[in-house]
């Protein structure tokens, strides 16, 4: 009799995952905690190494078809000054793929295509899970339960999963909150970069999409669940980023009346482990980033590229899988969330000395250095 394999969570892991296990013959549940499948967010980032790991799977073709490429990006003051700008289009072309930018709805849709939706639960938030035998028994806030050999743990941030096996592992302030936002328009001149304009008051990002749609992004230095913060709508932010740039205020100004996104920016300690026993963690429930280097989703993408081709390995004993998947990301996962922490920890710098140091160092950094940090990112080992 086949084992059974169960994921919890239905965002971007938990489907990417189920891809991945269907074409190693195996055929999960899914379980997603919301009542539906609509995911909540703005644009996020699909570099070449996640663009690589769908490739793998054969999903990129509708993928890419929805996202925007990037060429590049570039680093800018809030007087307009240039920093630094990073061409990435060749180092991706030697990788063998490109980056993009995409909506995370659409992302998630063109998952969905590749997935049996009568094989996807909405509505099951975990409430607890027991070792019965060589089984866990879940059971789900609703009072169902099912029985699984094997468990993969997708379910985010405050992963309930992870709650289980790992209880003490708790989110951690990063120090600034941020607002996301999807506008209609595309930037002046079909520029097909990312740009961040870096200053006293926060940082502010602005992004191409596809569609003739921006995405831009907002981080403000604030207290954690600063009340403040939470009720800050365009026009207060306007008033933060007051001397910035005129196309900033011009984003805002086009967003009202549009869906704003607002929460703290969260990641998770390193040093855990993801596999415990016939239980695995991938994505945001193992290893939540910052997303300064825009690599949340990538990581998730490769986790589960990367498990199922460990399980493929070790089909008569995927609890050793586990370990095997765990033991190659490892040190991989760890070098993003901290160099992730890191870059927004020095983009978010407020004092004058600490902002000209920073300036000074984009400034006389030279664009090899950035150029082998971006290929050791792009290259990794998917097999």
């Amino acid at each position: 009799m086949e084992a059974s394999f169960t994921i919890i969570g239905g965002g971007i892991a938990g489907l990417t995952a189920a891809i991945a296990l269907r074409r190693q013959g195996i055929d999960p549940l899914i379980f997603e905690a919301a009542p539906e499948l609509h995911p909540v967010g703005a644009g996020l980032g699909l570099a070449a190494n996640a663009i690589r790991a769908l490739a793998l799977l054969g999903v990129e073709k509708e993928i890419l078809a929805k996202g925007r490429f990037l060429e590049g990006m570039a680093f800018r003051t809030e007087k307009d000054a240039l920093l630094i700008r990073m061409q990435t289009e060749a180092i991706t072309q030697r990788v063998g793929q490109d980056n993009f930018c995409i909506h995370r709805a659409d992302l998630h849709e063109a998952l969905l295509q590749h997935l049996d939706r009568s094989r996807i639960f909405t509505g099951k938030a975990l409430e607890s899970l027991k070792q019965e035998g060589p089984r866990l028994r879940l059971r789900f806030h609703d009072g169902s339960e099912r029985l699984t050999d094997f468990l993969v743990g997708a379910d985010g941030i405050h992963s309930a999963v992870r709650r289980e096996v790992l209880p003490d592992v708790q989110p951690r302030y990063a120090g600034y909150t941020c607002w996301r936002c999807i506008v209609p328009g595309a930037l002046p001149g079909g520029r097909q970069e990312v740009e961040e304009i870096l200053g006293p008051a926060g940082r502010f990002g602005i992004v191409p999409l596809a569609g003739n749609r921006t995405y831009w992004f907002a981080c403000v230095n604030a207290p954690r669940r600063d009340p403040r913060m939470q009720a800050a709508d365009t026009a207060a932010l306007a008033q933060i980023f007051a001397g910035y740039p005129a196309r900033v205020l011009d984003l805002l100004e086009a967003s009202k009346g549009q869906p704003l996104i607002w929460g703290d920016i969260t990641d998770l300690p390193v040093g855990h482990r993801y596999d415990h026993g016939n239980i695995v963690l991938i994505g945001d429930a193992a290893h939540a980033t910052t997303p300064n280097m825009g690599q949340g989703a990538c990581q998730a993408i490769e986790d589960a590229v990367i498990l199922a081709a460990e399980i493929g390995r070790h089909r008569s004993d995927p609890a050793e899988a586990f370990r095997r998947f765990t033991d190659r990301r490892l040190e991989r996962t760890r070098m993003v969330v901290r160099r992730s922490r890191m870059m927004g920890e020095m983009a978010q710098w407020q004092h004058p000395a600490l902002r000209a140091l920073r300036n000074t160092l984009f400034r006389l950094t030279p664009q090899a250095v950035f150029r082998r940090q971006l290929e050791a990112l792009y290259n990794v080992d998917l097999n």
